[in-house]
């Protein structure tokens, strides 16, 4: 039946909202449409539909061999896995008006699929839902801008960026306006909010921020965010990479989150009547992610290079600002959960090779946990940290 689609991951017969979605690809001339979705790993899949076509699209999906995707649970006798678009989550490419991506929930057989990485988060924020939250993430992607010469090695696109402690430089900033610029621009075209964009730690690193949502839209802005980052890249003939750890000797790539829980207008986290601003329900979700860091870890940083970021001695600016012990603390960048300021803590493990849509699930559910159970962090014992024990 027309009208089937997702809204904010959930199956619906929205006609309404599909026709207005339709109205809007027609005014804006969309040609083409993404019908995207994350694999287990975070990489995005996709097939290109006829904008025109949307309304089939929702009603039966586009079909993929999930078996050729990866691990999502399917052999080569399977059926299709179907990838329904969201219609919440259409993004007009800024670069591209003629293309609109959609991020996409995938269901076999009419029903939603337990491998896709999107409705794992989907389930875990309903049972947040239950308990009278909702989590607002918001996420600081960290990434470089390299060339890459004929034998493969990679290096700095900018040549003169060479200080041994390039953080915030501003020559090296103004470089790289063209590109960050740019890329300001189509954010907020997309109507991020973009706050500020800067030279990170290491040589040809950068960083931009923007303003926190609820942690699915977090999580599908994250997904767009990658890509579109690598297309700027592509047609300028540079190579960019999330990898946590592609220098030894440079502070690696993390993505820190910044997240906390609310009931409606409601910031749960926040309280007047503590030190740092954290109310019991935040202390109890730090508990919980403490509590589980380690398995954490297995999904937050999924890869050997990850680890390489984690346990890094030393880079040349003197530091490497990635957690590796299991702690909390008050404005102190080196802990595994900071707390910046009120109402809301930063989780400084997570990197860019984490599925973000599985990173958000699994920190979620630990500090789901941490409430049910009401697991005490420890009180801090000083200004600076809490040192539980180590990764």
């Amino acid at each position: 039946m027309k009208g089937e689609c997702t809204v904010n991951g959930v199956m619906t017969r929205n006609t309404e909202l599909l026709e207005a979605v339709e109205k809007k690809l027609a005014e804006e001339k969309v040609q083409f449409l993404l019908a995207s979705f994350s694999d287990i790993n975070g990489t995005s899949r996709a097939k290109l539909v006829p904008s025109k076509r949307l309304a089939s699209v929702c009603e039966s999906g586009a079909g993929f061999a999930g078996f050729a995707v990866g691990d999502l649970g399917h052999g080569p006798t399977d059926p299709d896995i179907l990838c329904i678009p969201d219609l919440s989550s259409l993004t007009i490419l800024p670069w591209q008006k003629d293309l609109a991506w959609f991020a996409g929930t995938l269901t076999e057989d009419g029903t939603p699929w337990s491998y896709c990485p999107r409705t794992i988060l989907l389930n875990v924020m309903e049972r947040a839902k239950g308990m009278g939250y909702e989590m607002k993430t918001g996420v600081e992607p960290e990434f470089f801008l390299l060339n890459q010469d004929e034998k493969g090695e990679i290096s700095p696109s900018d040549p003169f960026d060479v200080a041994k402690k390039p953080c915030y430089n501003q020559q090296a900033l103004m470089r790289n306006y063209d590109f960050l610029s740019t890329l300001i621009k189509y954010m907020d075209d997309l109507e991020w909010g973009v706050s500020q964009a800067d030279h990170e730690d290491a040589n040809g690193q950068f960083e931009v921020n923007f303003n926190f949502a609820d942690v699915l839209t977090s999580a599908d802005r994250l997904t767009f965010f990658k890509y579109m980052i690598r297309n700027m890249a592509e047609e300028r003939n540079l190579v960019a990479t999330f990898m946590p750890k592609p220098f030894s000797h440079l502070t690696g790539n993390g993505c820190h989150m910044h997240l906390s829980l609310w009931n409606g207008e409601q910031n749960l986290f926040e309280s007047d009547g503590d030190l740092r601003g954290l109310s019991d329900t935040a202390y109890y979700f730090i508990g919980g992610i403490l509590k589980h860091a380690r398995a954490l870890a297995a999904i937050v940083c999924p890869t050997v290079n990850s680890y390489k970021r984690l346990s890094a001695l030393s880079t040349s600016s003197g530091a490497t600002w990635a957690p590796n012990h299991i702690s909390y603390g008050g404005n102190n960048r080196t802990q595994l959960v900071r707390i910046p300021e009120a109402g809301r803590i930063e989780f400084r493990a997570m990197d860019n090779n984490a599925n973000p849509y599985l990173a958000a699930a699994a920190i979620l559910s630990a500090g789901l946990d941490g409430i049910e159970n009401e697991i005490d962090p420890n009180l801090i014992i000083s200004d600076n940290s809490v040192l539980v024990e180590s990764i």
